[in-house]
């Protein structure tokens, strides 16, 4: 592909990338105001991010492995309309149900973003600058991450619907510029659609995700055998059985088993849930910061900064050395830096100096896990036919370590006597986890094994 075109693909796909990004960390300044609009109590207001989580985790393996059997452009448009249409349903809702409505479908869409962009770039870029654009490409959640706040104090003045009615014009944007830009990359499959799976995988999906969200971390005995519990994780675990004796005999699987089979893939699986509990703890700094330095709930948002700096530099960077060392090497390097840096967190006299260096040390670590190396082996190891696939279970992975990582976090903070002492036994708790994954990782492919398979 000509150095242009390239350029005019990757374009599209970041600024497609960095849209549903920027929705994520734009709607937190935004739920003062809904909860205003709506009259929203408190326990009712988290949904605003729940239903997205939900959907979100339901759309990514579904439009992921569409873009396997009708092409990357077609499955990358329809997202941006499904997202752009769910941003107008959020900005003209008159009632919060409707508002959730939108939230749902516009999550659903950002599911088929990130991992289409991902097989577009593994289809187009060559193997020897691969690792840099995925890293590019990662760095763009902690552009997002910048930004977010900055738009949201923009535009909220005028109406805390212009956050999400500003995506439609974008989207259409994009939309005309994706059909001029992106290939296709790839043939109509004529094989029958695998409904049965997809339905059970959005079933299983849904439990687990209403099932872990509905835990009260303050009781979790009492929680977990109650009716808004244990009926979801019920059928969460008959719901999985049946799926896999289903994708079994799938002709064209929507979670392709093989994937299953692949230990390299079993192993960046659970590298991606330690990373995804890791991603969980960072919502709870802030927290850390106002409980351990006294500071106000506004100044500790803003001490954020470094980690969500790192975390823009870093991931290029990752991205730069996996093409020079391989992924092994950058997977290893970034869970040894956040199990450094939690340690620290956890047990260190807590002052500014200690604290914004172990949130540097941990977003320099998540910028080697949450962009491009965990990416860069499933592409390798998925193959060419199902590379969305691929990037939708390594989606999947990530998003469920970050439900149970919240999980985990709160019912350790909750049953402690002091609330700073059981989030920093809860961060000591991640760090194991990073541990063991790092133990798992020494058993990935070496980069001269990935450049065998590639020549």
């Amino acid at each position: 592909m000509a150095v242009k075109s390239e350029r005019a693909v990757l374009g599209v796909l970041f600024a497609g990338v960095l849209m549903a990004a920027l929705d994520i960390s734009i709607v937190g300044p935004a739920l003062p105001a809904i909860r205003g609009a709506f009259d929203v109590s408190g326990r009712a207001l988290p949904w605003v991010f729940s239903v997205y989580v939900l959907f979100y985790v339901v759309g990514t393996p579904l439009l992921a492995k569409r873009s396997d059997r009708r092409g990357r452009r077609g499955v990358f448009v329809q997202s941006l309309v499904l997202f752009a249409l769910g941003s107008l349903v959020v900005a003209g809702a008159q009632s919060f149900p409707m508002l959730l409505l939108g939230r749902a479908v516009q999550a659903f869409g950002a599911g088929g973003l990130f991992p289409v962009a991902a097989a577009v770039i593994a289809d187009t870029v060559p193997l020897e600058r691969r690792g840099r654009v995925l890293g590019l490409i990662g760095a763009t959640f902690g552009v997002a991450f910048l930004l977010g706040p900055l738009l949201g104090g923009l535009l909220l003045p005028w109406s805390w619907r212009w956050l999400f009615l500003i995506n439609v014009p974008i989207a259409g944007v994009l939309i005309a510029l994706a059909f001029r830009t992106l290939p296709q990359l790839g043939k109509p499959d004529s094989r029958e659609f695998d409904g049965r799976g997809a339905a059970l995988l959005s079933i299983a999906l849904t439990a687990v995700v209403i099932g872990v969200g509905q835990i009260d971390t303050e009781h979790w005995g009492t929680s977990l055998t109650s009716l808004r519990v244990w009926p979801w994780l019920l059928l969460a675990a008959i719901s999985a059985p049946l799926l896999w004796a289903v994708e079994k005999r799938a002709v064209d699987p929507v979670l392709p088993p093989a994937l299953l089979h692949s230990r390299q893939l079993k192993l960046v699986g659970a590298i991606a849930l330690a990373a995804g509990a890791v991603e969980a703890g960072m919502v709870f700094l802030p927290d850390v910061a106002v409980l351990g330095l006294g500071v106000g709930a506004a100044a500790a948002s803003f001490m954020m900064l470094p980690l969500v700096l790192t975390l823009a530099v870093g991931a290029p960077l990752a991205g730069q050395l996996l093409d020079r060392i391989g992924p092994r090497s950058v997977v290893q390097g970034g869970l040894s830096l956040t199990a450094a840096g939690l340690v620290l967190l956890a047990l260190l006299p807590l002052d500014l100096v200690s604290f914004y260096a172990a949130c540097s040390i941990i977003g320099f670590g998540l910028s080697a896990l949450l962009g491009a190396p965990l990416r860069y082996i499933t592409l390798q190891e998925a193959g060419d036919e199902q590379r969305g696939a691929g990037q939708g279970l390594l989606t999947l992975c990530v998003s469920i370590g970050q439900l149970i990582g919240s999980a985990l976090i709160g019912g350790l903070v909750g049953s402690a006597a002091d609330a700073l002492g059981g989030y920093r036994h809860a961060l000591l708790v991640v760090s194991g986890i990073c541990a063991f994954a790092l133990m798992l990782s020494l058993a990935l492919r070496g980069r001269v094994s990935y450049r065998q398979a590639a020549g």
